[in-house]
């Protein structure tokens, strides 16, 4: 199987979903070019995309308006989370998702005077069982990463201990060691380390997405094309996550999972 690419006949108890900071549609050429993106989107045929860095305002073109385009031509639901509103547009997170929308919930991040930073939580029906998405893009400065963390780890420790959660995002962490880092893997586990920036020569892992529980992440890729390589700074991350009843299967020891993948 070629770098960057997963088995998509992943059965009906399973779900594909990915991360990918979409660098607003700018690419590695420096142009503006929504079309890459959504061939990136069906490359990764995925039943739920957590976007970052989605720059949506009127403009002279139809894909200016970017959530509303990437939705329109990839046939997903949109659910908008953004951190940023401008007259007449907005700039941030969001969710692209096939699935049954049951609730979402959009939470403040911000920080001091540092730009605004949030979180986009959903709860999505996958194969009729109820799934939390939480999508965020945490900031670049420590004591900010520090502070939105410790505000997420508040969200998952409210949350019903055998409900499904997956957390994905660009959390800006360079340091492997860091405290943000800890701290969410001892409440989430440990998935792979996955480089995905920059995108010509991918050295820091930025993006990340963990799976609760831990077991049901069954696959984890950065993936690898040639459109992906130019369509934004960062590569996507690709999860295959088993759907599970609550509170069913056996738990594994932590940092195991069945299948995983590492691809650098």
């Amino acid at each position: 199987m070629a770098d960057g690419e997963l088995d998509n006949g992943h059965g009906d108890e399973r779900f594909g979903i990915a991360s990918y900071n979409i660098h607003g549609c700018v690419g590695l050429d420096r142009r503006c070019k929504p079309q890459r993106i959504v061939r990136v989107l069906n490359e990764l045929d995925c039943d739920a995309v957590a976007l970052q860095e989605v720059n949506s305002r009127p403009g002279p073109h139809a894909d200016s308006m970017q959530l509303d385009y990437l939705a329109s031509q990839t046939g997903m639901q949109a659910i908008a989370g953004s951190t940023i509103l401008r007259h007449l547009g907005h700039y941030g997170n969001a969710l692209l998702t096939r699935c049954p929308v049951l609730a979402v919930r959009r939470h403040d991040f911000s920080f001091s005077k540092r730009e605004p930073r949030g979180a986009l939580d959903v709860d999505l029906a996958i194969h009729g069982r109820p799934v939390r998405v939480i999508v965020t893009h945490l900031g670049l400065n420590p004591g900010e990463r520090r502070y939105q963390v410790r505000q997420l780890l508040k969200l998952l420790h409210v949350a019903e201990p055998d409900q499904p959660v997956v957390v994905c995002g660009d959390i800006n962490e360079w340091l492997p060691l860091g405290r943000p880092l800890r701290w969410l893997h001892g409440v989430l586990g440990k998935p792979p380390i996955l480089r995905t920036w920059p995108v010509w020569m991918p050295l820091l892992a930025l993006d990340r997405i963990w799976v609760r529980p831990r077991h049901a992440l069954l696959d984890l890729r950065a993936h690898r094309s040639f459109c992906s390589r130019m369509a934004s700074d960062h590569l996507p991350l690709k999860a295959i996550v088993a759907s599970l009843v609550r509170g069913s299967g056996s738990r594994q020891a932590p940092g195991k999972t069945e299948g995983s993948h590492k691809t650098d």
